[in-house]
């Protein structure tokens, strides 16, 4: 009896074919739409918008208190006269400008 022999191309393009679909998945799982680096870049700018964020909240309230403290319920003379002395370029009689 004579054993017939297989040749390994069978064997070859099986494990061919298994690296190349790791290799693929490998790729997808790293740079894909959903990969790794896509999500290193999202919370990057999730950090990025969480920090505007913040600093816009914190604008929000300056302008809600300087506007608060020129409304008519509450009027801050130092704050009125500052502001018409920056917008109009107003001075009181006794004071002495130098340019």
């Amino acid at each position: 009896m004579q054993r017939k022999s297989r040749t390994p191309w069978g064997a070859f393009l099986y494990y061919t074919a298994a690296f190349a679909l790791g290799g693929y998945f490998t790729f997808a799982a790293v740079q894909g739409d959903y990969g790794l680096f896509r999500r290193i870049e999202a919370e990057a700018t999730n950090d990025a918008l969480r920090r505007d964020l913040e600093r816009i909240r914190a604008d929000v309230a300056v302008t809600e208190n300087l506007t608060r403290r020129l409304s008519d319920d509450y009027l801050d003379l130092d704050l009125l006269d500052e502001q018409a002395r920056s917008v109009l370029g107003m001075i009181r009689a006794d004071e002495i400008v130098i340019r």
